[in-house]
C-alpha cells in the first residue's frame, strides 16, 4: 500500500502526510493536472462543496486528492465545540508498481487499501478529542494513524463490513467501518480509480458518488462560502443519524 507526502492544490509543498483539513482556501490548478477524473458526491447532494488538496509525485504527476461536502470541519480542542456535518471524497489514481522518485526503492501499486488509509487518516486529522492538549494530541494522532494504516491493510476483517453505494449510477461494494470519530469507506470506481471517503454528522448509507463534471465549480463554491458562510446541508443524506455505532 503506497503512501506519499501531500502538496497543496496550487502545487505548493506541504509537510503533512494525512488527508486532513488545510489551513487556507484552495485553488483548482492542481486538480486540473490530474490524469484521472475526480469524484465527489452525486447531484442528490445539494449542500456546499469545496476543494481540499491534491498530492503529486516529484515529477509533478498528481496521485490523489480530496473534495469536501457539507460544513467544512474545524479542528478544535474545545469539548463543547459543535461537530461539523461533512463528507470528504478522496480520489486515488490507479498507479502500477514502479520505482520511487529517488530510484532507491519500489513503490507498491495503488489499491483500495490506499484509499482506505488516506480516508482513515483524513478523518483523524480533523479530529481533536476533548481535554487533550497539543502535545498529547500529536502523540494520539500518530498512534491512531498507525492503527488506520493497519486496518486499511486488512479490509477483509472486522471492523470492516460491506456497503453498496452507487458510483455513476452503478451499485459498487465498498469496505465500510465506523468509530467514535465518524465513518470511513473505500472502493473502486468503473473509471479505474479508487475512491475513499470519510465524514461525520452525515450518514454514509444514503451517499452516491459521481465524476465531477467541472472541478472548477468546487472552487467557485469556496469563494461563495468565504463571502456568505455555509448555508446548510441538504440532499439524500441524513445529518441527524449517529455515526458512533461501533
Amino acid at each position: 500500500m503506497e503512501t506519499t507526502s501531500r502538496v497543496g492544490a496550487d502545487g505548493a509543498p506541504s509537510t503533512v502526510t494525512a488527508e486532513g483539513v488545510p489551513a487556507t482556501r484552495r485553488t483548482v490548478d492542481g486538480y486540473l493536472k490530474a490524469p484521472f477524473p475526480w469524484y465527489g458526491l452525486d447531484e442528490a447532494f445539494t449542500g456546499p462543496r469545496w476543494l481540499m488538496h491534491v498530492t503529486a509525485a516529484a515529477d509533478d504527476t498528481v496521485q490523489h486528492g480530496s473534495t469536501g461536502h457539507g460544513e467544512e470541519p474545524v479542528v478544535r480542542a474545545d469539548a463543547g465545540a459543535e461537530k461539523a456535518r461533512f463528507a470528504v471524497v478522496v480520489t486515488v489514481g490507479n498507479s502500477p508498481v514502479r520505482h520511487s522518485d529517488d530510484g532507491t526503492g519500489v513503490l507498491d501499486a495503488t489499491t483500495v487499501s490506499s484509499a482506505a488509509w488516506l480516508a482513515g487518516s483524513g478523518l483523524l486529522d480533523c479530529t481533536w478529542p476533548p481535554q487533550m492538549d497539543h502535545t498529547l494530541r500529536g502523540e494520539w494522532l500518530n498512534q491512531q494513524i498507525e492503527t488506520a494504516f493497519e486496518l486499511a491493510d486488512d479490509l477483509g476483517r472486522e471492523p470492516w463490513s460491506t456497503l453498496s453505494l452507487p458510483v455513476d449510477g452503478v451499485p459498487v461494494d465498498f469496505h465500510y467501518r465506523e468509530s467514535e470519530f465518524g465513518w470511513v469507506l473505500a472502493g473502486s470506481a468503473p473509471e479505474g480509480v479508487h475512491i475513499g471517503a470519510y465524514g461525520r454528522g452525515m450518514s454514509a448509507y444514503g451517499l452516491g458518488f459521481a465524476v465531477i463534471g467541472d472541478i472548477a465549480s468546487y472552487e467557485n463554491e469556496n469563494e461563495d462560502a468565504d463571502r456568505n458562510g455555509a448555508e446548510g446541508v441538504t440532499g439524500h443524506v441524513n445529518p441527524d443519524e449517529s455515526d458512533s455505532r461501533s
